[in-house]
């Protein structure tokens, strides 16, 4: 590993100069970029920054992008220039981002085309954005700069940065409704991917592995592991274009796919694909499958076990060694069918606040229970009185931006990160989560959503008294054992008085709910809607008690 992201890039683009680092499927085919073609985007990019746009150290560049190559050169771009990169969801709705910005105020914000409208919009909402710089080639002319079309062959120096800088700040969403920023430095980055690299070699069957990630480059994991990690070994990154299993199984043969960064609800969703496949197979086909699979649970030889399911590997292009996964909970049955037919899974655990990798399950003794042993970086201890895991470490972040009092919440003075999760240890120094204090609510796609925010925006409508949101856990269907959002609402007592009739009062909550749930990311959307008479029960300090409405709706819901 190089000391730093700059040499990363710069020695990687003179060891694998051809050799494809980043691409992406769109309509017409995939779209790719040479390590040396990265360096050269990269280094136009920030000439431009320096040069033409003036940029000064800590200014900050917002990217709003769906995952594609010239989100690399950006990146790097960034850091050359000595500008701060704020990642941005493009999933976000206009309010959100423009709360994220009005936060970090942002002076360029790049672009892809399909943001550029949302991009002109928040534009004229957030006054700090003097620049636009459309990321990929432009379809058409525009009056937009594009990394394609700025000036090529001039040099710019290379702004130092130290470790303690920040590089990036990732948003998560406020327990208020108000978004914290994540400060991420070069340091933490650092330390993640030499981490990292140095694990890699227990997980990976080889040095330059194909790889195929389906998570957002917004996403810590997938730009400290998925991106940082993987450029440093000299590996090619792919990126789908969709996520359905077939078609992703399609682009994993097309690109002889070694390796896969994903969350646990596509593996399931992978799963139930193959399941699906099996149950079309002849009868005596199928009980060649059964007999095979509970064989396996004895066959600790890889090798073995991936000659017997080859007709199944075939579908994943025959390359195919194994799975890194996090950002929620796996379930243990799907780890243990794709272990069982000779694919690999390694669990990791972390926060964006720990950049964010805190364990990683590896070696051939891992146990799908687990998230494995911490990263040697790390200290890492149980509070004696809440069960709580606290960490310690170069990866932990410097402190939300612009947030003190946010951030004396959860990192103390002499440096330790509460995680608002509920650990224990095994004898072998395994990491296992058994539950979580905050009242985050986890999706099944590994997407993280607070109660308070859609609280926040539910609390506008004067019809509604009160307002509690929380996690149901489905016990049904392909999403078994995820949450979805459920929302409890006390209408006020003159919308009781006027709809008497109970389906017609459920019919209008349910009407104004959806009304006020478009300021609202799709994801963050309240799924079931319940409707109470009842006020909720509060502390002596007027606060709901949150855990029990929740007992009390899932009791008769």
């Amino acid at each position: 590993m190089k000391e730093n992201v700059l040499s990363l890039l710069e020695q990687n683009t003179k060891l694998y100069g051809e050799r494809i680092a980043l691409g992406k499927r769109n309509k017409y085919g995939w779209k790719e970029l040479t390590y040396k073609g990265l360096g050269l985007l990269t280094k136009q990019f920030a000439s431009y920054l320096i040069t033409d746009l003036q940029m000064q150290k800590g200014e900050k560049l917002a990217i709003l992008s769906e995952s594609m190559p010239e989100m690399g050169a950006c990146l790097f771009a960034a850091v050359i220039s000595g500008m701060v990169t704020v990642p941005l969801d493009n999933k976000l709705t206009i309010y959100e981002l423009e709360s994220i910005l009005s936060s970090c105020q942002p002076s360029v914000l790049a672009v892809s085309q399909a943001n550029l409208e949302k991009g002109l919009e928040l534009q004229k909402r957030i006054s700090s954005i003097k620049h636009i710089v459309i990321m990929d080639e432009p379809r058409y002319a525009s009056e937009f700069p594009s990394l394609y079309t700025l000036p090529t062959g001039r040099e710019c120096k290379w702004r130092h940065r130290s470790l303690r800088d920040t590089a990036l700040i990732i948003y998560t969403s406020g327990t208020t409704g108000a978004p914290k920023g994540v400060q991420t430095t070069f340091g933490n980055m650092t330390t993640q991917v030499l981490e990292m690299s140095k694990i890699l070699p227990e997980i990976l069957p080889h040095e330059n592995v194909n790889l195929l990630s389906i998570l957002p480059m917004n996403h810590l994991f997938e730009l400290t592991v998925g991106f940082s990690t993987f450029l440093n070994r000299g590996s090619s990154i792919f990126y789908p274009q969709s996520l359905k299993p077939k078609d992703v199984l399609g682009d994993m043969r097309e690109k002889k796919i070694d390796f896969m960064i994903v969350v646990p609800a596509f593996l399931k969703l992978l799963k139930n694909t193959i399941e699906s496949d099996i149950r079309l197979l002849s009868n005596e086909e199928k009980l060649l499958f059964e007999r095979s699979y509970a064989a396996a649970e004895y066959i600790t030889d890889y090798d073995i076990k991936r000659q017997l399911f080859r007709s199944i590997l075939a579908k994943f292009g025959g390359n195919f060694y194994g799975f890194i996964t996090g950002g929620a909970p796996l379930d243990p049955t799907v780890g243990e069918f794709f272990e069982r037919i000779g694919i690999k899974v390694f669990q990791c655990y972390g926060l964006s606040e720990t950049s964010p990798i805190i364990s990683v399950d590896r070696g051939d003794d891992r146990k799908l229970m687990s998230v494995g042993p911490v990263l040697d970086s790390y200290d890492a201890k149980i509070d004696s009185e809440t069960g709580e895991l606290m960490v310690k470490g170069p990866s932990v972040m410097k402190g939300y931006y612009n947030n003190p009092e946010k951030t004396a919440e959860v990192l103390e003075p002499d440096g330790w990160l509460h995680t608002g999760d509920i650990g224990e240890f095994d004898h072998d120094g395994r990491l296992y989560i058994t539950g979580r204090i905050k009242n985050m609510i986890v999706l099944s796609g590994g997407k993280k959503v607070f109660p308070e925010e859609v609280e926040t925006v539910l609390e506008q409508d004067d019809n509604f008294a009160e307002v509690c949101v929380f996690g149901a856990k489905r016990t049904t269907g392909a999403k078994d054992g995820t949450e979805e959002i459920m929302t409890v609402i006390v209408p006020t007592d003159e919308i009781l008085k006027k709809y008497t009739n109970d389906e017609e009062l459920q019919n209008f909550i349910v009407h104004e709910v959806k009304n006020l749930s478009v300021q609202l990311a799709p994801y963050k959307r309240p799924v079931n809607i319940v409707v109470r008479k009842e006020p909720f029960p509060r502390t002596a300090t007027r606060k709901v008690k949150r855990n029990i409405v929740k007992e009390q709706t899932m009791a008769f819901v």
